[in-house]
């Protein structure tokens, strides 16, 4: 994952939109999930917490498990954020993240679904300063940590 694909100028953007949201990350967190069950509530029943299955987006929110959930996806943006200049730093642990999501049957159609619900979390959180330049910049981070990802599904059994 090269960081040299975003300008320095998109770099600066991101940089300062998350600064706004990263004051209360757990909030837009949830705006973003909120989202994002609404356009693919299939997803719901994917988050399993000490053997708990949820029935409802709204029962899943509510839960402290997947608020803790919503921490480690903010965290991992934050680890984006913080990297934008050495982005492949990031590399091994996305691709590992990948493997996971896949194993708990996360498909790679659905990252399109999470990316939408992202953009409408930061353009909410953020408003007027949202921009449509911000908006497109943010959307080149996120396919880029989503093509790391994605190397974990196309990885075997051995790890190769």
């Amino acid at each position: 994952m090269d960081g040299g694909t975003l300008t320095g100028t998109e770099k600066q953007m991101i940089r300062d939109s998350w600064s706004q949201v990263n004051e209360d990350p757990l909030i837009h967190g949830i705006a973003w999930f909120t989202r994002l069950f609404d356009l693919e509530p299939d997803l719901v029943p994917l988050f399993k917490y000490n053997g708990q299955c949820f029935s409802s987006p709204q029962e899943c929110l509510a839960s402290t498990d997947f608020l803790d959930h919503i921490r480690k996806v903010m965290s991992v943006i934050d680890a984006a954020v913080s990297n934008l200049e050495n982005l492949s730093s990031l590399e091994e642990y996305l691709t590992s993240l990948g493997k996971k999501h896949k194993v708990i049957g996360v498909k790679m159609a659905s990252f399109n679904t999470v990316g939408e619900s992202l953009l409408y979390a930061l353009e909410g959180g953020l408003g007027e300063a949202f921009t449509p330049d911000t908006r497109v910049s943010w959307a080149r981070l996120y396919a880029m940590v989503v093509d790391v990802m994605s190397r974990g599904w196309q990885m075997d059994k051995t790890g190769e």
